[in-house]
């Protein structure tokens, strides 16, 4: 049990955090911390119909399913569900307009939302409680401050993400025992509104994968979705390597890519998706960071081996240190992520493998 907890054990709970992976990834280990501090309540959590694919099977928390591709017939939806329902707490963890809407459907008698800074899109209209303002946080330590808030002072880094068999079996027919696994999720993943991309360039994937392949005896693996830009770098970089290379872009469900990552011995990523799903899986990241900086949104457990060129990229393009910038401010310029380059990626994974063979 957590200490410092202030008040009655609440019956029920509520949170949302709609979406994107990686901060349902961030947000998995908060609401497992509070699961622990209060057995006996009712944790029921509000995400998106996406990320729910990866959190599906967790037993001890209720999830309703919002599906933001269809906002009106969803919230519509959502205010059936929750009609006769009340909470005694609602931990508002998504600040966004969409989250909002979702929140005046929540009756709650404490709404508790960001602090000041960081309740974007008017989120403190609706709440009327905010947790406590610590800047420069890495954002899972900002969500750890909602358990904080109601008196939880214990944090629980753990997801347990549950792998059903099929993707089990998937991934070990991928994964070649024996052999370095090595997942390569080449593109970052493009944000609504976004007109630029955030992923590093086809040709330096093409510069670490020559040195793997001349170097180890590796299987690598290429995984992504269904953008034209990752089906574009999957084409090009198993096209070149042949068969050295294996290509399971837009072949892989959530799950089994949770599997893949599971069984791999680390994954090399730009600022996405993967990088947390791999933290939570406890694999290796090699991160790949220029354009938004990783001590507030890398992968948590592999900051040693994330490159950070965020620094250097403010200096470049904005000609500031990132003391002066807005913690979370994202540089916009593609060519930040020509700042970092093969032999820094190389440096990073040659000293990962050297490691994981001295502890076997």
């Amino acid at each position: 049990m957590g200490s410092n907890i202030d008040s009655l054990t609440p019956d029920s709970i509520c949170v949302i955090r709609l979406s994107a992976l990686g901060d349902c990834c961030h947000a998995l280990p908060v609401v497992r911390t509070l699961r622990d501090n209060f057995p006996d309540t009712k944790l029921t959590w509000i995400v998106g119909k996406t990320e729910f694919q990866l959190l599906e099977g967790i037993e001890d928390i209720e999830f309703i399913i919002f599906d933001k591709s269809n906002l009106l017939q969803s919230l519509i939806k959502l205010s059936g569900e929750l009609k006769h329902r009340k909470f005694d707490i609602l931990l508002h963890m998504h600040a966004s307009m969409t989250a909002n809407l979702v929140s005046c459907l929540v009756k709650a008698t404490r709404k508790i939302g960001f602090d000041k800074d960081r309740a974007r899109d008017l989120q403190r209209l609706f709440c009327n409680e905010t947790i406590a303002a610590k800047p420069r946080q890495h954002v899972m330590d900002g969500l750890f401050g909602f358990a904080e808030h109601l008196g939880v002072g214990s944090k629980k880094l753990q997801w347990d993400l549950t792998i059903p068999e099929s993707a089990s079996i998937f991934a070990d027919n991928h994964i070649q025992k024996g052999k370095i696994n090595c997942v390569i999720s080449p593109c970052s993943s493009q944000r609504f509104g976004e007109t630029y991309d955030r992923s590093w360039s086809v040709e330096n994937y093409l510069s670490v994968i020559e040195h793997l392949i001349k170097t180890y005896d590796i299987q690598l693996i290429l995984t992504g979705g269904a953008t034209e830009i990752e089906l574009s770098y999957g084409k090009k970089i198993s096209q070149h390597f042949k068969n050295q290379v294996k290509n399971l872009i837009n072949q892989t469900s959530l799950k089994e890519l949770a599997a893949l990552v599971d069984k791999a011995d680390f994954v090399l990523c730009p600022d996405s998706g993967p990088a947390h799903i791999a933290t939570a899986m406890n694999t290796s990241v090699i991160g790949l960071y220029a354009m938004s900086n990783p001590l507030r949104s890398g992968p948590y457990c592999s900051q040693d081996c994330s490159i950070n060129a965020y620094p250097k990229a403010a200096q470049k393009f904005l000609n500031k240190e990132i003391s002066e910038l807005k913690w979370g401010y994202r540089i916009k310029e593609p060519e930040a992520m020509n700042l970092i380059t093969p032999m820094e990626v190389i440096k990073k994974i040659d000293q990962l493998i050297l490691q994981k063979m001295e502890q076997h």
